[in-house]
């Protein structure tokens, strides 16, 4: 190679690594794709369940030499909660991780483990949502042309939090403005426990706590602490008024198109990634509260007993039976172990 060759190839290289790198953080493509899958969620990029679909999008493109690609689409970045579960009855939107009470808005049986109060604790959640109860919920979904994977994700138990008073006992509730995502499940409870409960979008809702447009919300402590509600909230009450879980849900007409051999890998390595997500938060758990210690939060267990009184003298079991049906309750109930 002549002196002027090897100058024109340094000059090259040189300009080559001044070229900017676009990163695109939470999407994952293969060049030649030939099944390509938006997936979105309205959970923060900080979350273990984005982490865990990154994973399992790397591991799908890997185990499908590159025919299937997942595209994750955290923090909401596709439209709010009622936008996006439109997109993807549609099909603009292939995949969305949700919540059950969500989706309960076209899908009625889908809020039936997010009965107020019908869980203690995720010994009882597990047997009963990788069994019976989760096999009927599925069964809902996919009559409404939406495929669930078998496994569902955990969320976590949803906890109220405060920027005034801690709520103790259910009297405490009383005309408070509370933020609950914009599905009747949220709004129907919180009436019920005579609150005064207002819809807002997940990705509005620091700003509506930070303004006061509400003066509380209520969420798992994940999600507390990724969307860093916190920072604006002053006592979290450790309620436990409803388990939540996320079904990854497709559109039924996309799922039916991929090829049998492709779904497998697809289900199984979602599959495989949310069981290792329910452990994530278990092992958070103390973290979380950690963190929310040390910004000033105080905690505080709240009189369980006074909001199931209070339920069930407002009609509010009642009305979730008529809901559902006597079988769906009775099944809720079976698995939750418990009387209603």
């Amino acid at each position: 190679m002549t002196g002027t060759s090897l100058i024109r190839r340094r000059e090259m290289l040189t300009a080559m690594a001044a070229l900017p790198l676009v990163a695109a953080p939470f999407v994952r493509r293969a060049a030649a794709a030939e099944i390509s899958l938006k997936i979105a969620h309205p959970l923060a990029a900080a979350h273990p369940t984005n982490s865990r679909l990154i994973e399992a999008a790397d591991k799908i493109q890997k185990d499908t030499d590159g025919r299937v690609e997942l595209r994750i689409f955290p923090n909401g970045q596709l439209g709010g909660e009622a936008d996006t579960l439109s997109q993807l009855r549609s099909g603009a939107v292939e995949g969305y991780v949700i919540g059950g009470l969500v989706v309960s808005t076209v899908v009625p049986a889908a809020g039936l483990d997010g009965t107020g109060f019908a869980f203690s604790d995720t010994s009882k959640v597990w047997p009963a949502m990788d069994g019976k109860l989760g096999a009927y919920i599925r069964e809902a979904f996919a009559k409404s042309n939406l495929y669930a994977a078998r496994t569902p994700w955990d969320l976590g138990f949803r906890q109220i939090t405060t920027s005034a008073k801690p709520i103790r006992t259910v009297g405490d509730l009383t005309g408070l403005k509370i933020r609950v995502p914009g599905a009747a499940a949220y709004t129907s409870l919180f009436k019920a426990l005579d609150a005064a409960p207002t819809s807002v979008q997940f990705t509005d809702v620091y700003p509506a706590l930070q303004t006061r447009i509400v003066d509380a919300q209520e969420n798992p402590l994940s999600l507390i602490v990724t969307s860093k509600f916190y920072e604006v909230q002053k006592f979290c009450s450790l309620s436990n008024h409803i388990w939540q879980g996320n079904w990854i849900l497709f559109n039924g007409r996309v799922w039916k198109s991929i090829p049998e051999r492709l779904q497998e890998i697809v289900e199984t390595r979602l599959n495989e990634a949310g069981r290792a997500q329910r452990n994530d938060l278990a092992g958070l758990e103390q973290s979380y509260r950690d963190t929310m210690i040390k910004s000033g939060m105080t905690f505080n267990e709240v009189d369980a007993d006074s909001f199931r009184a209070k339920l069930k003298s407002a009609g509010y079991y009642a009305d979730v039976r008529r809901r559902f049906g006597d079988q769906g309750f009775q099944m809720l109930e079976d698995a939750a172990e418990t009387s209603l």
